[in-house]
Protein backbone atom coordinates (compact mmCIF):
# COMPACT_ATOMS: atom_id res chain seq x y z
CA UNK A 1 0.00 0.00 0.00
CA UNK A 2 1.18 3.69 -0.90
CA UNK A 3 2.65 5.51 1.94
CA UNK A 4 1.01 8.53 3.65
CA UNK A 5 3.98 10.85 2.06
CA UNK A 6 6.64 9.87 -0.49
CA UNK A 7 9.26 8.13 0.75
CA UNK A 8 12.34 8.40 1.68
CA UNK A 9 12.41 12.03 2.99
CA UNK A 10 15.67 14.50 2.46
CA UNK A 11 17.81 13.12 5.34
CA UNK A 12 17.91 17.04 7.23
CA UNK A 13 13.78 17.24 6.68
CA UNK A 14 13.76 13.50 8.30
CA UNK A 15 16.10 14.39 11.48
CA UNK A 16 14.09 18.27 11.74
CA UNK A 17 10.88 15.74 11.92
CA UNK A 18 11.88 12.92 13.52
CA UNK A 19 13.32 15.58 16.89
CA UNK A 20 10.25 17.73 16.85
CA UNK A 21 8.22 14.07 17.06
CA UNK A 22 10.24 12.86 19.90
CA UNK A 23 9.52 16.19 21.97
CA UNK A 24 5.96 16.19 21.05
CA UNK A 25 5.95 12.79 22.64
CA UNK A 26 7.74 13.59 25.59
CA UNK A 27 5.88 16.90 26.46
CA UNK A 28 2.73 15.21 25.76
CA UNK A 29 2.78 11.79 28.07
CA UNK A 30 3.17 9.42 24.85
CA UNK A 31 5.75 7.75 26.76
CA UNK A 32 6.60 5.00 29.12
CA UNK A 33 8.77 4.12 32.31
CA UNK A 34 12.62 3.40 30.94
CA UNK A 35 14.09 0.37 31.43
CA UNK A 36 17.56 0.12 32.27
CA UNK A 37 20.43 -1.34 30.48
CA UNK A 38 19.84 -4.72 32.16
CA UNK A 39 16.30 -4.21 31.97
CA UNK A 40 15.98 -3.18 35.54
CA UNK A 41 13.24 -0.65 36.59
CA UNK A 42 13.32 3.19 37.12
CA UNK A 43 10.49 4.37 38.66
CA UNK A 44 11.15 8.04 37.81
CA UNK A 45 12.58 7.78 34.46
CA UNK A 46 10.24 8.15 31.26
CA UNK A 47 11.19 7.71 27.42
CA UNK A 48 9.00 8.41 24.59
CA UNK A 49 6.70 5.46 23.34
CA UNK A 50 8.18 3.52 19.96
CA UNK A 51 5.77 5.37 17.06
CA UNK A 52 6.13 5.33 13.29
CA UNK A 53 6.58 8.64 11.55
CA UNK A 54 3.73 8.94 9.51
CA UNK A 55 -0.06 7.55 9.82
CA UNK A 56 -1.02 4.29 7.89
CA UNK A 57 -3.58 3.70 5.05
CA UNK A 58 -6.32 1.80 5.71
CA UNK A 59 -9.25 1.49 3.61
CA UNK A 60 -11.92 4.08 4.32
CA UNK A 61 -15.15 1.79 3.86
CA UNK A 62 -13.15 -0.95 5.78
CA UNK A 63 -12.47 1.46 9.29
CA UNK A 64 -16.46 2.18 8.74
CA UNK A 65 -17.40 -1.02 8.24
CA UNK A 66 -15.32 -2.19 11.57
CA UNK A 67 -16.71 0.63 13.62
CA UNK A 68 -20.01 -0.35 12.75
CA UNK A 69 -19.71 -3.47 13.72
CA UNK A 70 -18.42 -2.89 17.10
CA UNK A 71 -21.27 -2.65 18.69
CA UNK A 72 -22.49 -5.75 17.11
CA UNK A 73 -19.48 -7.56 18.82
CA UNK A 74 -20.45 -6.37 22.41
CA UNK A 75 -23.65 -8.00 22.21
CA UNK A 76 -22.15 -11.13 21.03
CA UNK A 77 -20.04 -11.49 23.68
CA UNK A 78 -22.11 -10.29 26.37
CA UNK A 79 -24.50 -13.49 25.13
CA UNK A 80 -21.63 -15.49 24.89
CA UNK A 81 -19.89 -15.08 28.93
CA UNK A 82 -23.42 -15.30 30.00
CA UNK A 83 -24.12 -19.21 28.64
CA UNK A 84 -23.04 -21.13 31.06
CA UNK A 85 -23.54 -24.24 28.82
CA UNK A 86 -21.21 -23.16 25.99
CA UNK A 87 -18.52 -21.96 27.85
CA UNK A 88 -18.41 -25.07 29.55
CA UNK A 89 -18.49 -27.10 26.26
CA UNK A 90 -16.06 -25.22 24.66
CA UNK A 91 -13.66 -25.56 28.04
CA UNK A 92 -14.44 -28.63 28.77
CA UNK A 93 -11.00 -30.42 27.39
CA UNK A 94 -8.73 -27.49 27.62
CA UNK A 95 -9.23 -27.05 31.77
CA UNK A 96 -8.12 -30.51 31.93
CA UNK A 97 -4.67 -29.52 30.69
CA UNK A 98 -4.76 -25.78 30.81
CA UNK A 99 -3.78 -25.04 34.44
CA UNK A 100 -4.64 -21.31 34.39
CA UNK A 101 -7.92 -21.62 32.55
CA UNK A 102 -8.73 -24.41 35.02
CA UNK A 103 -8.71 -22.30 37.90
CA UNK A 104 -10.43 -19.53 36.14
CA UNK A 105 -13.06 -21.76 34.70
CA UNK A 106 -13.13 -23.31 38.97
CA UNK A 107 -13.89 -20.10 40.30
CA UNK A 108 -16.17 -19.36 37.66
CA UNK A 109 -18.21 -22.32 38.76
CA UNK A 110 -18.10 -21.58 42.50
CA UNK A 111 -19.60 -18.28 42.39
CA UNK A 112 -22.24 -19.58 39.69
CA UNK A 113 -23.37 -22.10 42.44
CA UNK A 114 -23.13 -19.90 45.07
CA UNK A 115 -25.21 -17.14 43.71
CA UNK A 116 -23.61 -14.16 41.63
CA UNK A 117 -24.03 -11.51 43.86
CA UNK A 118 -23.32 -8.83 40.92
CA UNK A 119 -25.86 -9.26 38.39
CA UNK A 120 -23.84 -6.75 36.24
CA UNK A 121 -20.49 -6.92 34.24
CA UNK A 122 -18.61 -4.37 32.48
CA UNK A 123 -17.12 -5.61 29.25
CA UNK A 124 -14.57 -3.23 28.30
CA UNK A 125 -13.25 -4.90 24.40
CA UNK A 126 -10.91 -4.31 21.79
CA UNK A 127 -11.63 -6.30 18.60
CA UNK A 128 -8.20 -6.52 17.17
CA UNK A 129 -8.40 -6.82 13.40
CA UNK A 130 -5.67 -7.24 10.43
CA UNK A 131 -5.78 -6.03 6.70
CA UNK A 132 -6.09 -9.38 4.46
CA UNK A 133 -5.24 -8.77 0.74
CA UNK A 134 -5.59 -12.46 0.48
CA UNK A 135 -9.60 -11.93 0.75
CA UNK A 136 -11.77 -9.97 -2.21
CA UNK A 137 -14.83 -8.90 -1.37
CA UNK A 138 -15.09 -6.80 -4.96
CA UNK A 139 -14.80 -9.08 -7.78
CA UNK A 140 -14.36 -6.67 -10.52
CA UNK A 141 -11.05 -5.78 -8.38
CA UNK A 142 -10.10 -9.45 -8.77
CA UNK A 143 -11.42 -10.17 -12.07
CA UNK A 144 -8.80 -7.69 -13.54
CA UNK A 145 -5.44 -8.95 -11.55
CA UNK A 146 -6.48 -6.77 -8.31
CA UNK A 147 -5.79 -7.43 -4.58
CA UNK A 148 -8.47 -5.08 -2.64
CA UNK A 149 -7.97 -5.58 0.98
CA UNK A 150 -10.84 -6.30 3.45
CA UNK A 151 -10.25 -6.87 6.75
CA UNK A 152 -9.98 -10.25 9.60
CA UNK A 153 -10.61 -10.45 12.93
CA UNK A 154 -7.57 -11.81 14.70
CA UNK A 155 -8.90 -11.71 18.65
CA UNK A 156 -10.89 -10.01 20.63
CA UNK A 157 -9.53 -9.05 23.91
CA UNK A 158 -11.85 -8.76 27.05
CA UNK A 159 -9.60 -7.97 29.75
CA UNK A 160 -6.61 -5.45 29.81
CA UNK A 161 -7.70 -4.02 26.86
CA UNK A 162 -4.88 -1.31 26.54
CA UNK A 163 -3.93 1.59 24.52
CA UNK A 164 -7.34 3.78 25.59
CA UNK A 165 -4.75 6.45 26.17
CA UNK A 166 -2.11 5.61 23.27
CA UNK A 167 -4.13 5.00 20.43
CA UNK A 168 -5.81 8.81 20.24
CA UNK A 169 -2.41 9.88 21.44
CA UNK A 170 -0.33 8.80 18.35
CA UNK A 171 -2.98 10.28 15.59
CA UNK A 172 -1.63 13.50 17.67
CA UNK A 173 1.95 13.32 17.25
CA UNK A 174 0.85 12.31 13.37
CA UNK A 175 -1.25 15.60 13.23
CA UNK A 176 1.37 17.38 14.41
CA UNK A 177 4.28 15.68 12.03
CA UNK A 178 1.94 15.48 8.98
CA UNK A 179 1.18 19.41 9.56
CA UNK A 180 5.06 20.07 9.89
CA UNK A 181 5.91 17.93 6.76
CA UNK A 182 3.74 20.51 4.69
CA UNK A 183 0.56 17.97 3.71
CA UNK A 184 -2.06 19.60 5.88
CA UNK A 185 -4.37 17.88 2.85
CA UNK A 186 -4.09 14.98 4.92
CA UNK A 187 -5.26 16.10 7.67
CA UNK A 188 -9.07 15.49 7.15
CA UNK A 189 -8.27 11.91 6.92
CA UNK A 190 -6.96 11.13 10.01
CA UNK A 191 -10.21 10.30 11.95
CA UNK A 192 -11.51 11.47 14.96
CA UNK A 193 -10.48 8.80 18.17
CA UNK A 194 -12.14 9.62 21.45
CA UNK A 195 -11.33 6.07 22.87
CA UNK A 196 -10.15 7.54 26.25
CA UNK A 197 -12.78 9.48 27.03
CA UNK A 198 -15.08 6.59 26.06
CA UNK A 199 -13.38 4.19 28.35
CA UNK A 200 -13.08 6.06 31.19
CA UNK A 201 -16.98 7.51 30.56
CA UNK A 202 -17.30 3.72 31.01
CA UNK A 203 -15.83 3.20 34.18
CA UNK A 204 -17.20 6.36 35.65
CA UNK A 205 -20.97 5.03 34.65
CA UNK A 206 -20.60 1.72 36.27
CA UNK A 207 -19.68 3.50 39.37
CA UNK A 208 -22.55 5.64 38.94
CA UNK A 209 -24.35 2.24 38.77
CA UNK A 210 -23.08 1.02 41.89
CA UNK A 211 -24.52 4.10 43.53
CA UNK A 212 -22.25 3.97 46.91
CA UNK A 213 -21.03 7.78 46.55
CA UNK A 214 -17.64 6.88 49.16
CA UNK A 215 -16.74 4.14 46.89
CA UNK A 216 -13.76 4.07 44.53
CA UNK A 217 -12.81 2.60 41.53
CA UNK A 218 -9.66 -0.13 41.70
CA UNK A 219 -7.36 -0.80 39.11
CA UNK A 220 -6.01 -4.02 39.67
CA UNK A 221 -2.51 -3.37 38.16
CA UNK A 222 0.99 -5.63 37.50
CA UNK A 223 3.31 -5.22 40.12
CA UNK A 224 5.86 -3.47 37.87
CA UNK A 225 3.99 -1.25 35.11
CA UNK A 226 5.63 0.10 32.50
CA UNK A 227 3.30 0.78 30.48
CA UNK A 228 2.49 3.27 32.74
CA UNK A 229 1.17 6.48 31.14
CA UNK A 230 -1.89 4.47 28.96
CA UNK A 231 -3.18 3.52 32.82
CA UNK A 232 -2.65 7.01 34.77
CA UNK A 233 -4.51 9.11 31.46
CA UNK A 234 -7.23 6.95 32.69
CA UNK A 235 -7.13 7.97 35.89
CA UNK A 236 -6.71 11.69 35.39
CA UNK A 237 -9.72 11.10 32.56
CA UNK A 238 -11.74 9.67 35.45
CA UNK A 239 -10.77 12.79 37.65
CA UNK A 240 -12.09 15.13 34.96
CA UNK A 241 -15.62 13.70 34.34
CA UNK A 242 -16.12 12.60 37.53
CA UNK A 243 -14.36 14.51 40.02
CA UNK A 244 -16.02 12.97 43.54
CA UNK A 245 -14.69 9.72 42.33
CA UNK A 246 -11.31 8.60 43.32
CA UNK A 247 -9.00 5.80 41.41
CA UNK A 248 -6.79 3.48 43.79
CA UNK A 249 -4.38 1.13 42.13
CA UNK A 250 -3.75 -2.22 44.03
CA UNK A 251 -2.02 -5.69 42.84
CA UNK A 252 -3.41 -8.86 43.26
CA UNK A 253 -1.22 -9.38 45.86
CA UNK A 254 -2.53 -6.52 47.48
CA UNK A 255 -5.80 -8.06 47.52
CA UNK A 256 -5.02 -10.71 49.49
CA UNK A 257 -5.28 -8.06 52.48
CA UNK A 258 -9.11 -7.35 50.92
CA UNK A 259 -12.47 -8.53 53.04
CA UNK A 260 -15.82 -8.87 52.16
CA UNK A 261 -18.89 -7.55 54.36
CA UNK A 262 -21.68 -9.47 55.22
CA UNK A 263 -23.33 -8.04 52.42
CA UNK A 264 -20.90 -8.65 50.19
CA UNK A 265 -18.91 -5.30 49.84
CA UNK A 266 -15.68 -5.18 49.31
CA UNK A 267 -13.47 -3.37 51.16
CA UNK A 268 -9.47 -2.53 51.07
CA UNK A 269 -7.26 -0.70 52.78
CA UNK A 270 -10.55 1.13 54.35
CA UNK A 271 -12.20 1.54 50.92
CA UNK A 272 -15.06 0.38 49.47
CA UNK A 273 -14.53 -0.50 45.74
CA UNK A 274 -17.65 -0.09 43.36
CA UNK A 275 -15.73 -1.11 39.82
CA UNK A 276 -12.69 -2.97 39.75
CA UNK A 277 -10.93 -2.87 36.41
CA UNK A 278 -8.34 -5.20 35.61
CA UNK A 279 -4.93 -4.71 34.20
CA UNK A 280 -3.52 -7.84 35.33
CA UNK A 281 -4.71 -11.09 35.75
CA UNK A 282 -4.96 -12.44 32.28
CA UNK A 283 -1.06 -14.61 32.92
CA UNK A 284 -0.14 -17.29 35.54
CA UNK A 285 2.39 -15.30 36.54
CA UNK A 286 0.48 -12.98 37.80
CA UNK A 287 -0.60 -15.29 40.61
CA UNK A 288 2.60 -16.23 42.27
CA UNK A 289 0.81 -18.21 45.31
CA UNK A 290 -2.45 -19.59 45.55
CA UNK A 291 -3.20 -16.48 47.70
CA UNK A 292 -3.79 -14.24 44.74
CA UNK A 293 -5.86 -16.96 43.26
CA UNK A 294 -7.73 -16.81 46.51
CA UNK A 295 -7.97 -13.39 46.35
CA UNK A 296 -9.40 -13.28 42.41
CA UNK A 297 -12.20 -15.45 44.00
CA UNK A 298 -13.30 -12.86 46.90
CA UNK A 299 -13.22 -10.49 44.01
CA UNK A 300 -15.56 -12.19 42.24
CA UNK A 301 -17.45 -13.03 45.05
CA UNK A 302 -18.03 -9.17 45.92
CA UNK A 303 -20.79 -6.67 44.80
CA UNK A 304 -18.17 -4.67 43.17
CA UNK A 305 -18.50 -4.50 39.27
CA UNK A 306 -16.27 -6.36 37.20
CA UNK A 307 -14.19 -5.12 33.90
CA UNK A 308 -13.92 -8.32 33.59
CA UNK A 309 -15.70 -10.67 35.37
CA UNK A 310 -14.80 -14.13 35.22
CA UNK A 311 -17.44 -15.25 33.14
CA UNK A 312 -16.45 -12.06 30.39
CA UNK A 313 -12.81 -13.32 31.27
CA UNK A 314 -13.37 -16.80 29.86
CA UNK A 315 -15.55 -15.84 26.77
CA UNK A 316 -12.05 -14.01 25.64
CA UNK A 317 -10.29 -17.13 25.42
CA UNK A 318 -8.75 -18.66 22.14
CA UNK A 319 -10.63 -21.79 22.28
CA UNK A 320 -14.07 -19.89 23.06
CA UNK A 321 -13.37 -17.86 20.36
CA UNK A 322 -12.80 -20.71 17.62
CA UNK A 323 -15.52 -22.80 19.20
CA UNK A 324 -17.89 -19.69 18.65
CA UNK A 325 -16.39 -19.55 14.65
CA UNK A 326 -18.47 -23.15 13.95
CA UNK A 327 -21.67 -22.85 11.99
CA UNK A 328 -24.73 -22.15 13.37
CA UNK A 329 -22.71 -21.08 16.58
CA UNK A 330 -23.46 -17.03 15.72
CA UNK A 331 -26.77 -17.49 14.56
CA UNK A 332 -27.63 -18.92 18.07
CA UNK A 333 -26.99 -15.48 19.96
CA UNK A 334 -27.47 -12.54 16.98
CA UNK A 335 -31.27 -13.05 15.60
CA UNK A 336 -30.49 -10.40 12.84
CA UNK A 337 -29.35 -12.21 9.55
CA UNK A 338 -27.57 -9.54 8.04
CA UNK A 339 -25.59 -9.00 11.24
CA UNK A 340 -24.61 -12.84 11.54
CA UNK A 341 -23.28 -12.74 8.03
CA UNK A 342 -21.63 -9.45 9.28
CA UNK A 343 -19.27 -11.38 11.94
CA UNK A 344 -19.08 -14.65 10.03
CA UNK A 345 -17.24 -12.40 7.19
CA UNK A 346 -14.67 -10.92 9.66
CA UNK A 347 -14.07 -14.49 11.16
CA UNK A 348 -10.26 -15.80 9.51
CA UNK A 349 -10.34 -19.88 9.74
CA UNK A 350 -9.86 -21.36 12.98
CA UNK A 351 -9.59 -25.16 14.08
CA UNK A 352 -9.08 -26.58 16.95
CA UNK A 353 -6.53 -29.29 17.48
CA UNK A 354 -7.70 -31.89 19.89
CA UNK A 355 -7.50 -35.27 20.06
CA UNK A 356 -9.97 -36.23 17.49
CA UNK A 357 -10.05 -36.84 14.07
CA UNK A 358 -11.16 -32.75 13.42
CA UNK A 359 -8.16 -32.11 15.83
CA UNK A 360 -5.78 -35.03 13.79
CA UNK A 361 -7.11 -33.28 10.22
CA UNK A 362 -5.78 -29.74 11.49
CA UNK A 363 -2.63 -30.86 13.21
CA UNK A 364 -1.76 -32.46 9.42
CA UNK A 365 -2.46 -29.67 7.60
CA UNK A 366 -0.20 -27.16 9.99
CA UNK A 367 2.82 -29.95 9.43
CA UNK A 368 2.57 -29.54 5.84
CA UNK A 369 1.73 -25.82 5.19
CA UNK A 370 3.26 -24.30 9.03
CA UNK A 371 3.54 -20.88 7.27
CA UNK A 372 -0.04 -21.38 6.46
CA UNK A 373 -1.30 -20.78 10.06
CA UNK A 374 -0.67 -19.15 13.93
CA UNK A 375 -0.28 -21.79 16.99
CA UNK A 376 -2.46 -19.96 19.62
CA UNK A 377 -2.59 -21.18 23.29
CA UNK A 378 -5.13 -19.60 25.87
CA UNK A 379 -2.72 -16.79 26.86
CA UNK A 380 -3.03 -12.82 26.81
CA UNK A 381 -0.23 -10.25 26.91
CA UNK A 382 1.63 -10.93 23.88
CA UNK A 383 4.61 -13.16 22.63
CA UNK A 384 2.98 -16.43 23.54
CA UNK A 385 1.93 -17.45 19.64
CA UNK A 386 4.31 -20.44 17.65
CA UNK A 387 4.82 -19.44 13.60
CA UNK A 388 6.03 -20.68 10.65
CA UNK A 389 9.09 -23.80 10.66
CA UNK A 390 8.35 -23.84 14.89
CA UNK A 391 4.96 -24.66 14.54
CA UNK A 392 5.90 -28.35 13.21
CA UNK A 393 8.36 -28.65 16.46
CA UNK A 394 6.08 -27.44 18.74
CA UNK A 395 3.27 -29.74 17.15
CA UNK A 396 5.59 -32.54 17.16
CA UNK A 397 6.67 -31.85 20.75
CA UNK A 398 3.29 -32.09 21.85
CA UNK A 399 2.32 -35.61 19.30
CA UNK A 400 -0.80 -37.15 21.16
CA UNK A 401 -0.69 -35.65 24.17
CA UNK A 402 -3.54 -34.18 25.93
CA UNK A 403 -1.86 -31.17 26.10
CA UNK A 404 -2.86 -30.18 22.51
CA UNK A 405 -6.58 -29.17 23.97
CA UNK A 406 -5.00 -26.46 25.32
CA UNK A 407 -4.40 -24.84 21.59
CA UNK A 408 -6.03 -23.51 18.69
CA UNK A 409 -4.94 -23.09 14.80
CA UNK A 410 -5.63 -19.97 13.60
CA UNK A 411 -4.95 -18.92 9.17
CA UNK A 412 -2.31 -16.60 9.02
CA UNK A 413 -3.22 -13.31 7.87
CA UNK A 414 -1.45 -11.38 4.87
CA UNK A 415 -1.45 -8.06 5.61
CA UNK A 416 -0.95 -5.53 3.01
CA UNK A 417 3.15 -4.28 3.27
CA UNK A 418 3.76 -0.41 3.34
CA UNK A 419 6.93 1.92 4.30
CA UNK A 420 7.54 3.79 7.08
CA UNK A 421 10.11 5.39 9.95
CA UNK A 422 10.19 3.38 12.95
CA UNK A 423 11.57 5.84 15.94
CA UNK A 424 12.47 4.05 18.67
CA UNK A 425 14.19 5.17 22.42
CA UNK A 426 17.84 5.62 21.75
CA UNK A 427 18.01 4.24 17.59
CA UNK A 428 18.15 6.13 14.70
CA UNK A 429 14.91 6.53 12.50
CA UNK A 430 14.99 3.95 9.87
CA UNK A 431 12.75 3.24 6.89
CA UNK A 432 11.44 -0.14 7.05
CA UNK A 433 8.67 -2.31 5.65
CA UNK A 434 5.76 -2.38 8.28
CA UNK A 435 2.12 -4.18 8.72
CA UNK A 436 -0.45 -2.97 10.97
CA UNK A 437 -2.90 -4.28 13.46
CA UNK A 438 -6.28 -1.81 14.01
CA UNK A 439 -7.85 -2.31 17.30
CA UNK A 440 -11.28 -1.17 17.87
CA UNK A 441 -12.66 -0.44 20.99
CA UNK A 442 -16.16 -0.96 22.61
CA UNK A 443 -17.99 -0.96 26.02
CA UNK A 444 -21.32 -3.19 26.94
CA UNK A 445 -22.97 -2.80 30.34
CA UNK A 446 -25.48 -5.29 31.33
CA UNK A 447 -26.64 -8.69 32.98
CA UNK A 448 -27.87 -11.90 31.83
CA UNK A 449 -31.47 -10.43 31.06
CA UNK A 450 -30.49 -7.28 29.20
CA UNK A 451 -27.71 -4.64 27.68
CA UNK A 452 -28.23 -1.22 29.40
CA UNK A 453 -25.50 0.51 27.02
CA UNK A 454 -23.73 -0.78 24.36
CA UNK A 455 -21.26 1.84 22.05
CA UNK A 456 -18.13 1.95 19.98
CA UNK A 457 -15.84 4.16 21.66
CA UNK A 458 -12.48 4.91 19.59
CA UNK A 459 -9.39 3.02 18.26
CA UNK A 460 -6.03 2.17 18.05
CA UNK A 461 -3.13 0.61 15.39
CA UNK A 462 -0.17 -0.72 15.83
CA UNK A 463 2.72 -1.19 13.89
CA UNK A 464 5.70 -3.65 13.33
CA UNK A 465 8.26 -4.62 10.68
CA UNK A 466 6.94 -7.07 8.13
CA UNK A 467 9.07 -9.56 9.22
CA UNK A 468 8.11 -9.55 12.83
CA UNK A 469 5.65 -12.06 14.33
CA UNK A 470 4.55 -10.39 17.57
CA UNK A 471 3.97 -6.69 17.57
CA UNK A 472 2.96 -5.67 21.10
CA UNK A 473 4.34 -2.13 21.77
CA UNK A 474 4.86 -2.73 25.55
CA UNK A 475 6.54 -5.92 24.78
CA UNK A 476 9.23 -3.44 22.65
CA UNK A 477 7.76 -5.57 19.66
CA UNK A 478 5.53 -2.93 17.71
CA UNK A 479 5.08 0.85 17.15
CA UNK A 480 2.45 3.35 18.01
CA UNK A 481 0.51 3.82 14.89
CA UNK A 482 -2.71 6.06 13.62
CA UNK A 483 -5.07 5.60 10.69
CA UNK A 484 -5.08 7.64 7.62
CA UNK A 485 -8.25 6.86 5.72
CA UNK A 486 -7.67 6.21 2.01
CA UNK A 487 -10.19 4.95 -0.39
CA UNK A 488 -10.20 1.63 -2.36
CA UNK A 489 -8.62 3.04 -5.68
CA UNK A 490 -5.55 3.35 -3.15
CA UNK A 491 -5.87 -0.31 -2.27
CA UNK A 492 -5.98 -1.84 -5.24
CA UNK A 493 -3.11 -2.47 -7.05
CA UNK A 494 -1.33 -5.55 -9.22
CA UNK A 495 -1.06 -8.95 -7.65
Amino acid sequence: MESAVPLPLPQDQLEELVEKAKDYALMHGICMRQRGPNGEFDRDALHFAPFVLFPSPFPREEFHKAVALQPVLNELMHKVAHDYNFLKESLKYTIEVDEFTGKLFEIYEKVQKEGVAQGLSLGMMRSDIMLNKHCCPKPICCAKGMSFCCWNQVELNTIASGFGWLGPASALIHRYVIAEAGHSELLQDIPENKALEGLAGALVEAWKIYATPKSVILFLVEDVTYNICDQKFHEFEIRKQCPEVFVIRKTLTDLIRATLTSDKRLMIDGYEVGVVYMRCGYHPDQYPTEKEWDARLMMERSLAIKSPSIHYHLAGTKKVQQELAKPGMVEKYLGDKAQVESVRDIFTGLYSIDKNESGDKSVAAAMAHPEKYVLKPQREGGGNNVYGEEIKEYLEKLGDSDERNAYILMDRIAPPVSKNYMVRPGCQPEMVDVVSELGIFGYVIGDKDKISTNKYVGHMLRTKKSHVNEGGVAAGLGALDSVLLVDTSRCCKKQ
